[in-house]
């Protein structure tokens, strides 16, 4: 059936395009939101857990960016034409003590209790997806398709069994590390430099796990060294689940060209991100940074934070951007990467992680309800419907479906 929509969708836009010629009236933008209609969107990452705790936002009811009310909710998923997304269980890094891991994984489960509580609430909106063709099957349903990932492997802790417990909750990937080093591995950002150099032995073994039960690695935030080690021990492809290139935006958490070439190799998608510092490297603004590294530790970096803390924090932060607003890349300066990923090693290894909720936001993609601006940027540079349907989800499919295949536990 989904083929069968694309071929229908392919003769109708060829259609168009040849009357377009000949009364040279070619109408882009409808094409480009015909296609939008018609791709199954995913995106691989969003943040929007971080609101579900709060009082005052209701994930089944249209909220406001401009108004603190987040960037998703499944009103303006619909409105946007985002089919599905992955929800993060997110836990800042903290310490690896008995009590900070025991701390962690109570806070990871009290998220996905959020996330399962968002999803029954709203059983006509939403699903909960585990594979990849439940995506497919809930659109079929007229419902959104909720995934889980687990951002930041520190709520594992080094009991492995944990692993098998985040995946029966309904995670499908880890990321393995977030900002700071721990356990399994270093991350690409952590101040006092690698500590395992790569993979710990813990790490590798996690990543093991993960394999066996059919669960994605993400190497985004993980160090380069990190990432190189994933590639030697995984048996299935990986994810990038919101990454960019770094020869366009010399950035650690972006991807250079002889990672990109080895995530080629592996079968593997990078999931290109909008947030603007890893889109296109911002101009210097010192009172700007000064007061962001005062909320960060003001906020002990957003580690170990209660839900009314989180979101003291999200508010503090919120107040530094408005007063100190930053010139945001746009859609094109995204379509960018895109292009130069497609160049280096080809359109069937990359795809779209906005990190909505969690710092994502272009200036002329603001929130879900903007993310057509992508496809609409990506017609105008002439790529084809096969080749978007790939971007927006297929890429990324293949690579999961490949995964739930190595599945042995």
């Amino acid at each position: 059936m989904h083929n069968l929509r694309l071929l229908l969708l392919l003769l109708a836009s060829a259609i168009v395009l040849a009357v377009s010629n000949i009364t040279g009236k070619e109408d882009i933008e409808s094409i480009a939101a015909e296609i939008h209609r018609e791709v199954l969107t995913l995106d691989s990452h969003t943040d929007t857990p971080l609101l579900l705790s709060r009082d005052d936002f209701d994930i089944g009811r249209r909220n406001s960016h401009l108004q603190r009310g987040g960037q998703v909710d499944f009103p303006r998923m619909f409105e946007g034409g985002l089919d599905a997304a992955f929800f993060a269980v997110f836990l800042g890094q903290g310490e690896r003590t008995t009590e900070g891991n025991k701390a962690a994984k109570e806070r990871a489960m009290h998220i996905f209790e959020l996330i399962h509580s968002a999803i029954d609430n709203h059983p006509g909106m939403a699903g909960l997806a585990l594979s990849a063709d439940d995506a497919y099957r809930l659109r079929e349903e007229g419902k959104l398709a909720i995934y889980i990932g687990l951002e930041n492997g520190y709520p594992i802790g080094r009991e492995i069994n944990l692993v098998d417990k985040y995946y029966d909750l309904g995670a499908r990937y880890i990321t393995l590390s977030h900002s700071r080093n721990n356990d399994i591995c270093d991350s690409s950002t952590d101040p006092a430099g690698p500590e395992h150099g790569g993979l710990s032995e813990f790490g590798r073994d996690v990543v093991r796990r993960m394999n066996d039960l059919g669960m994605i690695v993400d190497v985004s935030h993980i160090s380069d060294q990190a990432f190189y080690d994933v590639l030697e021990i995984s048996q299935a492809p990986v994810v990038a689940s919101h990454s960019n290139a770094r020869a366009l935006c010399d950035h650690p958490r972006n991807m250079d060209d002889d990672m990109l070439i080895a995530l080629k190799n592996n079968g593997g998608v990078i999931q290109v991100c909008i947030l603007s510092a890893y889109v296109k490297t911002p101009e210097p603004n010192p009172a700007r940074e000064a007061a962001l590294d005062e909320v960060r530790e003001k906020f002990n970096h957003f580690e170990g934070l209660t839900d009314e803390e989180m979101e003291t924090a999200r508010e503090a932060w919120f107040g530094v951007q408005e007063k100190y607003p930053r010139e945001l890349a746009t859609v094109a300066d995204l379509v960018d990467h895109i292009d130069h990923i497609v160049d280096l090693i080809g359109i069937d290894y990359v795809g779209i992680g906005t990190d909505f909720d969690g710092g994502g936001s272009l200036d002329d993609c603001r929130d879900v309800t903007e993310i057509g601006n992508i496809t609409l940027e990506l017609v105008r540079r002439g790529y084809t419907i096969e080749e978007i349907e790939k971007i927006w989800s297929g890429n990324f499919m293949r690579v999961f479906r490949q995964v739930e295949s190595k599945r042995s536990r």
